[in-house]
């Protein structure tokens, strides 16, 4: 249990899970349905959000883990340690879903949407973790459950202002989410067409309408642009390992590894611009390097130096599938034998800065918009610790809408 949960503010109370009055917890099994549902397994939700469908089921056949019945304004979230996956039952989830009994299901006689987010705090998780048990998967029983300890204000008036503004703050991440992916795909039509077709010195994209193309081992290409390989056009290098002592997060040099930045030296290489390239584990993501980016790489890594535009090669090598080089049966792993020999479109230099600044422009946006969602998750998470433990209180507003409404109902 946190400091935060043991203090009361005047006007709430904290209560376990298993306080009949205020909250049911509900057991496995389902009613009867006819045709067919969609069945959700906890690997289906991340966060709060269900990002995909694990199977679409009938009573009959189903797996004996789609047991758990969703109903309006019920919250679900799954037991497993180390697990935020946290669901809202609305109308729709009622009538097309069925749940996993990875699932536990929640109602309350409390303002539902509180407790949903209540449930997405680290004040609950770090309690369901520590409750949570089991030899292969850890996970919290329906009896374990009834010890967690929840803080709420007594006045549901309060409870629905809470909830309103966290409410707000996620519905703005959730727009800012939907304008990143829009610029994603924005940004991945842009480099299927500049990467293949090109654009020419008034900016239009080329088309085998209006330029002249030409077959190459790539398929049809700008008639001016070249096929090399990458080793004709740039040098891989090994990165080299550091010790344990090496690693100072207080250093201004970023750390490369198989997994993109894994921590801070005061070692550096001094090369200007690279392209990192991983070549153990996660292997189909590359990095980018600005010229005045301090960087080290460790020996799980590539880094790449070229003599063409490096953020063109960068963006070309973004949409290249390097798990068709993949030779391991084991960990995937990358050999810069079969690297060198990566098959590259060449555009003339002044066409490479202009396919490369087109695409650094969404590149642009998207980190900005990356940045303000981001901005926006810790102003949320401060909000939660705030509002959820009553440290900060929302009376004040609640009596200025009450006055405001009072006035507007005088006039």
């Amino acid at each position: 249990m946190t400091k935060d949960l043991q203090k009361i503010p005047a006007g709430w109370k904290k209560v376990k899970l298993g306080e009949k009055e205020y909250f049911s917890i509900i057991g496995s099994g389902i009613e009867f349905f006819s045709n067919t549902k969609n069945y959700l397994s906890t690997n289906s939700v991340q966060d709060t959000k269900i990002i995909n469908i694990e199977d679409v089921i009938d009573y009959f056949n189903r797996p004996s883990r789609a047991n758990m019945q969703p109903k309006k304004n019920r919250l679900a979230f799954a037991r497993m340690k180390n697990a935020l996956k946290v669901l809202y039952i609305d109308e729709s989830l009622e009538k097309n879903y069925i749940l996993s009994t990875g699932f536990a299901l929640l109602e309350t006689k409390i303002y539902s949407k509180y407790v949903f987010q209540f449930l997405i705090s680290t004040y609950f998780n770090k309690q369901k973790d520590l409750l949570a048990e089991g030899t292969t998967q850890e996970s919290i029983s329906n009896e374990d459950l009834q010890r967690i300890l929840i803080l709420f204000p007594e006045n549901q008036e309060e409870q629905e202002k809470i909830a309103e503004i966290l409410e707000t703050v996620d519905n703005t991440i959730e727009k800012t989410d939907a304008i990143i992916e829009k610029y994603k795909r924005i940004k991945q039509g842009l480099m299927q067409e500049l990467l293949t077709k090109g654009i020419d010195k008034n900016w239009e994209v080329r088309s085998e309408k209006t330029h002249k193309f030409k077959d190459s081992p790539l398929g049809r290409i700008p008639s001016d642009w070249e096929v090399k390989k990458l080793r004709e056009i740039g040098k891989i290098y090994y990165g080299a390992g550091l010790r344990e002592n090496n690693y100072d997060d207080k250093g201004d040099s970023l750390i490369f590894g198989t997994s993109g930045v894994i921590s801070k030296t005061r070692k550096f290489l001094s090369i200007g611009e690279a392209i990192i390239i991983p070549r153990k584990g996660t292997i189909n993501i590359v990095y980018y390097v600005p010229a005045e980016q301090k960087f080290w790489v460790i020996d799980t890594a590539f880094y790449l130096q070229t003599k063409i535009n490096t953020k063109y090669l960068y963006f070309f090598l973004s949409s290249f599938n390097f798990e068709t080089l993949n030779e391991a049966t084991g960990v995937p792993s990358l050999n810069r034998k079969n690297i060198i020999y990566v098959v590259i479109p060449l555009p003339p230099l002044p066409e490479q800065e202009r396919i490369a600044s087109v695409i650094s422009q969404v590149d642009a946006v998207i980190e900005k918009e990356t940045a303000y969602r981001d901005k926006l998750s810790r102003i949320k998470q401060g909000l939660m610790e705030d509002l959820l433990t009553g440290k900060v209180r929302v009376t004040t507003l609640l009596e200025k809408e009450n006055n405001q409404y009072q006035n507007e109902t005088i006039i």
